[in-house]
């Protein structure tokens, strides 16, 4: 892939208001804690998260998507012209109909646009971005919105229940650990043909796409009544996305002429400590250069990625004639990585 004429416009974001410490989601473990006998504080040292957001469990994907999406017509994106509406996130409402129709209504928008719902796990968020940035790159639209708005806390709800159930042994509790990282947030990223905008705006390059779904069962979730549940095999399904995100490096670095030295500033999907030091060993970039936010934020899913690019030009970490690496990878398994040029 290679675009020459798609613009992030502009970008929003949305943090709910309740904090939970890996410390308190060990403290509502504690039968279980105390039944096998495992230390406290071994959730944040594992995972290098201190603490994520969430949204009462009632609260709609499609209103976490429309925060984030009113917040970036307030910026100044103007919903009048927007020709696509993508809703990215692991979470919907609901089957039918798309939860896009939902954040359209609760934005305000025009008839003009049409809605969708994109979903690839984690790297959701990446699709859409590329599956715009194509009919913008071809002339097909102008200005297209994309919004992802996650809430775990039904997940998380349900892992600590299911936990505390006293029936699990410590094997028995590996597939569900990775719940506990999980977190809550949403963002809206507004993306355009470059004419519309001011000389300055941050360009998407080029990109590649790699993906082997030989170890899809890694990491399957489900809706289980009106709760979710999620069992994940935490250590394969490192080392499968670290070999998908290897070989994408490769092509990468060829099709755009970059080595490891190259990005000013690196953005991955945000997973935890284990992950994001593996990733960046075997791709071979320096740590100095990442910017990270699952410390705070925990995993937010397709959030993740978007939001902490976000974050990071929010706090002028990138300037003009600057580059940015994303780097995503879903459990699907599928990476992609893609350029910034600033």
């Amino acid at each position: 892939m290679r675009f020459s004429n798609v613009a992030i416009e502009a970008m929003a974001y949305s943090l709910p208001p309740e904090t939970w410490s890996s410390a308190e989601i060990e403290e509502k473990l504690s039968p279980l804690y105390d039944r096998l006998n495992l230390p406290q504080g071994r959730l944040e040292l594992m995972t290098g998260i201190r603490e994520r957001r969430f949204w009462p469990a009632s609260y709609r994907p499609s209103e976490a998507s429309a925060e984030a999406g009113n917040a970036l017509l307030k910026a100044g994106v103007d919903g009048g012209e927007v020709d696509l509406l993508v809703h990215s996130a692991v979470c919907r409402d609901r089957l039918e109909p798309a939860t896009a129709s939902y954040v359209h209504g609760l934005m305000g928008l025009g008839s003009r646009t049409q809605i969708l719902d994109v979903s690839n796990a984690c790297l959701g968020f990446l699709n859409a971005v590329i599956l715009a940035g194509g009919l913008i790159e071809s002339g097909q639209i102008k200005r297209a919105v994309i919004v992802a708005g996650e809430n775990g806390r039904p997940l998380v709800d349900r892992t600590i229940e299911i936990l505390n159930q006293g029936d699990l042994d410590r094997k028995a509790i590996k597939p569900y650990f990775a719940n506990l990282t999980i977190g809550a947030g949403a963002v809206a990223w507004s993306v355009v043909h470059r004419d519309l905008l001011d000389r300055g705006a941050p360009l998407l390059g080029e990109g590649i796409v790699e993906t082997d779904t030989s170890s899809n069962e890694l990491c399957q979730g489900d809706s289980a009544g009106n709760a979710l549940e999620m069992q994940t095999d935490s250590e394969e399904l490192l080392h499968a996305g670290i070999a998908v995100a290897e070989r994408a490096w490769v092509q990468f670095a060829a099709l755009a002429g970059w080595s490891a030295d190259t990005p000013d500033l690196v953005v991955t999907h945000q997973v935890g400590k284990a992950h994001t030091q593996a990733l960046f060993e075997a791709v071979g970039l320096d740590p100095a250069k990442n910017y990270s936010t699952f410390e705070t934020l925990g995993n937010v899913g397709s959030v993740s990625l978007p939001i902490t690019y976000a974050m990071a030009r929010e706090q002028g970490l990138v300037s003009t004639a600057q580059s940015t690496l994303l780097m995503g990878i879903g459990s699907g398994l599928s990476a992609i990585l893609h350029s910034v040029i600033h």
